[in-house]
């Protein structure tokens, strides 16, 4: 006897699976494939909009999905779907269309409006640095944590400037006093921007760790946004130490600002004086900037221009002597029109990969992940003091295969671990288990997202139809072009046999000359040139003219074409007459025509190749669904098609 837990779950499977067909019953079956209703639904009102310009009746559009399908089917009897390109292509397809199912898309707008918000306010900061590689050694961390928070304790009783100046490693807080000027969004690393707008007007942080090191940061002021402006300079260098050419260099840009002043053009005196080549050859043009782009000497002055066309004295920054003349100048844009450019800004930046970082974090609750700690311990012991690369390492790792971690009812080994330590065997950590926990999250997490990735079909309609989409649209071109397009442009015979058949549709409403334009340079070339198409067969002239007439000089062209009457001039003076005057030109001065006048219709086929090329296509493709759909069944639930949803 069942037992009844096996019957009530073997019921409540069946009536899931009952539900499911229910809900998405079979549409169709090609060849005794399965299409499901949403799938044509989907295909059906993606392409048949309210703007559609080529809207179909439901009827209209199943012919049409049917003959789709039939030719997706041949293209698998073919064996398309199998071959290296379509799986390359199909797999370069997935891989964009997968990007946005395997992030968090509420922390990437999250991101996206935090840095949208920071850009509509400036703050001006000071700091002062302790630095510190990323892959420091753990005593070297620590010295440089204590010194920080020495330096944090000091500045309770002290000035932050003096402070900056005893004992910053930023190589400018000596002159500066740590003083780092206005900055917005995206103008510092990512820890520090995020610290700078945290922290109150005149109040400092706690210390905070960047890739260069550890900083305590000094908020000094906050102000709306300047924009952007464009401005011009004019530049003249100077050097630390040298004051015999400083005093030379000030004294030339005074003399260029008394030349404007005087009237002289800015971007003349740009292009002739200023020593930053980059903008000079631009009459002294820069491009557009915000704050923080520029040395605060050059920023403050630019920003102090109040209206187009305004010019600075001259100005002394780190760099030289500048004299700036204001171009224009433009606020912070709407966020729908900046939003891509953010983007491309975050891609780049620390903040790259919150969205994806917070994705896996929440798989690995959907997905009940779980570690044996004491299992990944074996591997910090072994590894000691050693390197992931050792071979000593490597080996001893090798014998290792206990449970390590699992989600989603699939466990991985340790086995499965060294195997990924072999292949990534490159550390910035120092410290065993530091290493070794940096390596199971990132091996850990590559394996989520790869389990997510092949379950997008089964979780996302949206994905699935898009992917069956372009799975299909692939074979679809490829088999298409094999047995219609590609064949008709190479079936010469089969364009013959059809221009032939079918001669009535290609008729003229006016006459059409078939022939040559032959242009010579001198008597001799045009006497020999007539003598050659008198004598030559019709299909050897163009070889004999330019293998006998020509050589390292060009004697003789050759313009080839069926020509109605306005489209070519000697066309028209020697075969339609007209009463045109007729200049062959200096250089080519000798010409005659050669040919024959078709009056009504074409003499064979490649003289309206495009068109018969098109309505051979045409016959093809008909002819080959009738063949499809004699060799493939095709039958529809005329049923299931009443209850399809128009948008």
């Amino acid at each position: 006897m069942k037992s009844p837990v096996i019957t009530l779950l073997a019921f409540l499977a069946l009536s899931g699976s009952l539900l499911a067909q229910a809900a998405d019953p079979i549409l169709m079956t090609i060849n005794g494939k399965p299409v499901l209703k949403s799938e044509f639904e989907y295909i059906y009102n993606k392409n048949n909009t309210n703007n559609s310009l080529d809207k179909k009746t439901l009827e209209e559009y199943v012919d049409l999905f049917v003959n789709f399908k039939l030719k997706v089917e041949e293209a698998k009897k073919q064996g398309i779907d199998t071959t290296a390109s379509f799986i390359n292509e199909l797999s370069g397809y997935r891989s964009q269309l997968t990007k946005p199912y395997l992030t968090d898309s509420k922390v990437d707008e999250a991101l996206l409006q935090e840095a949208y918000n920071r850009s509509k306010e400036d703050v001006e900061v000071s700091h002062i640095l302790i630095r510190v590689p990323q892959n420091a050694a753990p005593a070297d961390t620590l010295k440089a944590w204590k010194e920080i928070n020495s330096i944090w304790k000091r500045l309770q009783k002290e000035e932050f400037a003096k402070v900056a100046k005893e004992v910053s490693q930023d190589q400018s807080a000596e002159q500066n006093g740590g003083y780092i000027g206005w900055i917005s969004a995206f103008r510092t690393v990512y820890p520090f921007e995020t610290t700078a707008y945290n922290t109150p007007v005149g109040s400092y942080s706690k210390p905070i760790r960047t890739a260069f090191g550890y900083h305590v940061v000094k908020v000094q002021g906050r102000r709306n946004s300047m924009g952007e402006i464009l401005v011009s300079h004019i530049m003249i260098f100077t050097s630390q130490g040298d004051e015999a050419a400083n005093k030379k260099a000030k004294a030339t840009i005074d003399s260029i600002y008394q030349r404007i002043k005087a009237g002289d053009d800015f971007g003349a005196l740009a292009q002739k004086h200023s020593q930053d080549k980059g903008s000079s050859v631009k009459n002294g043009e820069l491009p557009w900037f915000g704050t923080g782009r520029m040395v605060p000497e050059f920023e403050t002055a630019a920003f102090a221009l109040k209206n187009t066309g305004d010019i600075s004295e001259p100005i002394q920054s780190a760099y030289g002597w500048h004299i700036i003349k204001l171009l224009d100048k433009k606020g912070l844009a709407p966020y729908d029109e900046i939003k891509a450019d953010l983007e491309r800004k975050v891609k780049r930046d620390e903040r790259a990969n919150k969205g994806q970082q917070a994705f896996v974090a929440s798989l690995r609750k959907d997905y009940s992940y779980q570690v044996n700690a004491s299992n990944l311990q074996e591997f910090v012991k072994l590894l000691g003091t050693k390197t992931l690369n050792d071979s000593i390492f490597q080996l001893e790792i090798a014998k290792l295969n206990k449970p390590l971690f699992s989600f989603a009812g699939k466990t991985y080994s340790q086995a499965d671990f060294a195997k990924y330590l072999k292949k990534n065997n490159a550390s910035e950590k120092t410290i065993a288990s530091d290493i070794i926990d940096d390596k199971i999250t990132n091996f850990s997490d590559a394996e989520l997202l790869a389990y997510e990735d092949s379950q997008l079909e089964n979780k996302h309609d949206d994905f699935r139809f898009l992917m069956q989409e372009y799975h299909d649209g692939i074979l679809l071109f490829e088999v298409s072009n094999r047995e219609v397009w590609d064949k008709a442009s190479k079936d010469t015979e089969g364009l013959a046999k059809y221009f032939n058949e079918n001669k009535a549709d290609y008729t003229w409403e006016k006459p059409h000359f078939k022939g040559r334009v032959i242009s010579c340079k001198d008597k001799e070339t045009f006497k020999a040139a007539k003598s050659i198409v008198q004598k030559s067969h019709n299909d050897s002239i163009d070889k004999y003219l330019r293998t006998r007439l020509n050589d390292s000089i060009q004697y003789v062209k050759i313009d080839k074409g069926l020509y109605v009457l306005g489209e070519n001039k000697a066309v028209d003076k020697f075969i339609f007459k007209t009463k045109e005057k007729f200049d062959a030109g200096k250089d080519y001065p000798f010409v005659f025509v050669t040919g024959k006048m078709l009056k009504n219709k074409p003499e064979d086929y490649t003289d309206v190749r495009g068109l018969v090329t098109a309505d051979y296509q045409e016959y093809l493709e008909q002819e080959w669904i009738k063949a499809l759909r004699a060799k493939y069944t095709v039958s529809v639930d005329q049923n299931v098609l009443k209850t399809v949803k128009k948008n």
